[in-house]
Parts: C-alpha cells; sequence; structure tokens
C-alpha cells in the first residue's frame, strides 16, 4: 500500500549532519589491507608473537560467538564459513555466511589467520544480521531475490510475516490494532539475544511497523532502513499522512477497494487493491513473472493499523540511525511524497534507486542489494 507519511525535524534524539544524498553506486571506497610482499625475514621469537596474538583475537571471537548461541558448540548457528568453489579465483576473499542453517560435519572451521585476515571485529558480529519487513498487502515471499543475494554475501537474515500477511493464518478483517499486526516482529526481538543488533528494514507500510519495533527495541537495531516506507511523527497515523496526499495520487485512490466485514455502516476492515490496477501501482518496472506472483499472493491491508497513531519518542525511535531509500519510478508513493517526507526528518543518508518502481525486491535487486550492504557497511 503507498503509504506517504513524514516525521517533525524535532523527533531526532540527537543532531545529525544534513541527510546525503547518494545515486545507486556506493560511495565507500574499499579500505585497503594492509601488507606488502617484501622478503624481510623475521625472527622465530616475533613470528611466535604474532601467532599468540592472532589466536588470542580469533579465540575472543569465537568465544562470543558462542555466548550468542547460548552456550552451544561454536558454528552451530551463524557463523559457518562457506568457501569459494574450486573453480573460483585463488585470492578471492572468503564469504562469511550467517545463515541459520546447521553446520554440517563437513563444513571446515575457521583459522586464526582467516579471521585476522578478514579483519573481523566483534561489531561486525553484530550487525551483519538483516530483519525484513515486507510492506502492506505483501508478505514474506516479495524478499525471495533479496534473500538470496543478502545470504550470498555472508549475511544472515530472518524475513518477518506480519499477522494476516503471506501465509499467516489469520483473517486480515479480524486484526484490530497495530500492536497486533506486528507482533511477529515482536516476538523476534523478544527471543534476540540480549546485546545481539540487527539492521532492521522496512518497505511500504513496514515502515511504520518497524517504527514501533525501534521504539520498543532501540537497543536491539543497530540501523533502519526506509525502502520507499512511512516514516509517521509522534501521534500521527498512518492515515492521517496519506489522507493529506490522496488527491496528488488518482491512481491509488482508483486502485483501493475497502472491505466491511463488520457491515456498511461501520468502518471498513480491511483495504484491497484492484488487480486490474496493480502493476501499474505497484510494479509498473518489475519483471512480468514477479508481478504474476504477486497477482496470487497479496492479501487485503488490516484498516485498524491504518487509523493508529504512533508514540515515538526521541530517546528510543530517535536513538537509532535512520537511512531512506528513494524509489524514483513509484506510483504507489511518488518520489515527491518520498522527497517530503525526509525533508521533514533527515535521515542520516539518503540513496536514489534509480529506474526502482514501488517494488525495488523485483524491479532492481541487484542495486539493492547493493545499496543494503553500503549501508550495513557504513560505521
Amino acid at each position: 500500500m503507498g503509504l506517504c507519511l513524514s516525521r517533525d525535524n524535532k523527533s531526532t534524539a540527537k543532531k545529525r549532519p544534513p541527510s546525503k544524498r547518494i545515486t545507486n553506486h556506493s560511495e565507500a571506497a574499499a579500505v585497503g589491507r594492509g601488507g606488502g610482499g617484501g622478503s624481510m625475514r623475521i625472527r622465530s621469537s616475533r613470528k611466535e608473537g604474532n601467532l599468540i596474538n592472532e589466536q588470542a583475537l580469533a579465540a575472543a571471537i569465537l568465544f562470543q560467538q558462542q555466548l550468542q548461541n547460548g552456550g552451544a558448540a561454536p558454528f552451530d548457528r551463524s557463523a559457518s564459513l562457506r568457501y569459494p568453489s574450486g573453480n573460483s579465483k585463488r585470492n578471492q576473499a572468503l564469504n562469511r555466511s550467517s545463515s541459520s542453517r546447521t553446520r554440517s560435519l563437513t563444513d571446515p572451521l575457521l583459522q586464526p589467520h582467516q579471521l585476522i585476515n578478514q579483519d573481523i571485529k566483534l561489531d561486525n558480529m553484530e550487525t551483519n544480521h538483516f530483519v525484513l519487513v515486507h510492506g502492506g498487502g505483501f508478505g514474506a515471499w516479495c524478499w525471495y531475490k533479496t534473500i538470496a543475494l543478502l545470504e550470498e554475501g555472508g549475511y544472515k537474515v530472518t524475513v518477518i510475516e506480519l499477522t494476516g500477511s503471506g501465509i499467516h493464518s489469520f483473517d486480515t478483517n479480524s486484526i484490530t490494532s497495530l500492536s497486533q499486526y506486528v507482533k511477529p516482529l515482536i516476538d523476534f526481538f523478544e527471543k534476540l539475544a540480549d546485546g545481539e543488533k540487527v539492521i532492521l528494514v522496512g518497505h511500504d507500510f513496514g515502515g511504520a511497523c518497524i517504527s514501533y519495533g525501534m521504539e520498543l527495541f532501540p537497543s536491539k537495531v543497530s540501523k533502519a532502513v526506509f525502502i520507499a516506507a512511512a516514516m509517521l511523527t509522534s501521534g500521527q497515523s498512518t492515515l492521517e499522512m496519506f489522507s493529506e496526499k490522496v488527491d496528488s495520487n488518482d491512481l491509488m485512490r482508483q486502485a483501493q477497494i475497502f472491505h466491511y466485514a463488520n457491515g456498511n455502516n461501520q468502518p471498513p476492515t480491511a483495504i484491497d487493491f484492484d488487480k486490474s490496477l496493480l502493476k501499474e501501482l505497484l510494479f509498473n518496472q518489475s519483471p512480468a513473472k514477479d508481478v504474476a506472483l504477486a497477482s496470487v499472493s497479496m492479501r487485503p491491508i488490516p484498516f485498524s493499523p491504518v487509523l493508529e497513531k504512533l508514540v515515538l519518542s526521541e530517546m528510543k525511535y530517535g536513538f537509532v540511525r535512520r537511512f531512506y531509500i528513494e524509489t524514483p519510478e513509484d506510483n504507489a508513493i511518488p518520489i515527491a511524497v518520498q522527497e517530503s517526507m525526509i525533508n521533514k526528518s533527515p535521515p542520516e543518508r539518503v540513496f536514489h534507486l534509480k529506474g526502482a518502481d514501488h517494488s525495488p525486491f523485483f524491479s532492481k535487486p541487484q542495486a539493492l542489494n547493493k545499496l543494503l550492504v553500503e549501508i550495513s557497511k557504513i560505521p
């Protein structure tokens, strides 16, 4: 669902410099890892000292991983290593896998020198986990390309299926609050180990949902990424902001279909979309096969959460670093609306995803993945 939301300038917890706008390409220069190919001889004592230092750092990292896994054997959850295939370049860097699959007995264990050469830091181990939250009407299925690309890059990925969405077995018309709608996200955070942090990503109405989660669990979110997403001010509802912009988006108004499960004399219980306008509204730059997937997978959006006013504080929600990814070919949340939200509440950085429609995980999956990876590496 196209949601057009904004935040006051006062809602940020701490002063940050104006947002830096970036178009597609990564601005972060690769950091060279020192080490020349000289032939200087090193005394054995120095070699032993370096080896001890490497082993000590490796042991500390492995111990931290073990603690995060609840004391289980190392690499049981998320620290296995995916080695390049035999036809890969000899000097290709090894990717760290953070998937939740159980380590096979054939998986080789990390060696101390591998950890050192990868420049692995404990902070990185807390921020290589993406949590993806879909938009209104979508489900976990919409992230299938993003999941594959991130996991290939060595990231751990968790996809949240909000109540009544995707294959979640709940009647959308029966959802009466935002807390009920986002309960799967709250359950995830409650089970997340103390000290562990994630990069929280929200699309569309998922922006309001991750804002709700940021307010409750600010210490568990290292960064928040809004992809063509709603950014509400405290005390504002999604419907209020959307109503301000609906006149400028005739296509959205034409596509919306309201459901009245409690009777026509009662408020709507859900919002659906006219299937004949679905492609033009949400997927105007996306492949036909993805449009077909969406046409049989999308579900109505619960109406009550759209009415609910969020309570967002500077000390909690405002504490989390925010990033915004604009989608310039978006017909659901036009670029002018996105920029209006950004100008009212500037995030740390703004990225412009050229050629992306409202669903960049379909229309620009590679470029979107590149931006997510870049954001994860911003110190």
